[in-house]
């Protein structure tokens, strides 16, 4: 017969034993419940985890399609504004990067120009000259218009090009002179000779005589739009 009844309270024994194995059901039971919850965050982090890096991939993979998609990219310059000092340096800082990181591959320069300055456009235009013997196929191009000095250097790549509204304005060279009567006749003939030269640009990228050209642009502003000048051979394609 057992010495156990259900009348008889426990001994002090039984009671501690009992609250023994209740603390460790409890211990066990959080246990369990902070392993679950450490899991839980753990899925948590990796699930954040993950959605940052799918983020991270696209922002990374946006910025290489826009680096690809860059004119830098393909090498293509936007001339824009008034042909200058400071405008064909930052142009000539660019195409010299280009000459010495890619040789031989193709350059693009594209004016979209009222013109400018003589001097520092014919230095742009033999430096061009020089890109193109160095083995690189230079194409000019404008769009809404090569003006004046633009328009001469519009004349410098291996392919010149012109979108279907844009010009093309030819004129006599431009130059401010003032000073004594001597000075300004130096002045004068040294234009004319710069003119001879840009004459002589002209006449050997197109179906026209130098006296042509002279008739054309004496005294007046000459503008041609992207049809006459195919037809004249100033360019070589309209796109």
């Amino acid at each position: 017969m057992s010495d156990k009844s259900p009348d008889r309270l426990p001994t002090p024994e039984e009671t501690e034993q009992t609250l023994a194995e209740t603390a460790k059901v409890r211990a066990e039971t959080a246990k369990l419940l902070a392993e679950a919850e450490e899991a839980t965050a753990k899925a948590g982090i990796a699930r954040d985890a993950e959605a940052i890096g799918r983020l991270h991939r696209a922002e990374v993979e946006r910025g290489v399609r826009k680096e690809l998609a860059d004119n830098v990219h393909h090498r293509v310059y936007l001339f824009s504004g008034a042909v200058a000092e400071s405008s064909v340096k930052s142009c000539i800082r660019q195409l010299t990067e280009w000459h010495r990181l890619f040789p031989n591959e193709p350059m693009e320069l594209v004016f979209t120009s009222p013109g400018g300055a003589i001097i520092d456009g014919l230095a742009l235009y033999d430096y061009i000259q020089s890109l193109r013997r160095a083995g690189h196929h230079i194409t000019t191009s404008t769009l809404g218009m090569a003006a004046s000095m633009a328009g001469i250097l519009l004349q410098a790549g291996d392919t010149r090009v012109m979108s279907p509204e844009s010009w093309l304005l030819i004129h006599e060279a431009a130059f401010g002179v003032g000073g004594k009567i001597g000075e300004v006749e130096d002045t004068v003939a040294w234009v004319k000779k710069i003119q001879e030269r840009i004459l002589t640009i002209f006449a050997s990228r197109s179906h026209m005589t130098r006296s042509q050209l002279k008739n054309k642009w004496l005294r007046k502003d000459w503008w041609i739009d992207s049809d006459e000048a195919l037809k004249l051979g100033l360019i070589d394609e309209i796109r």
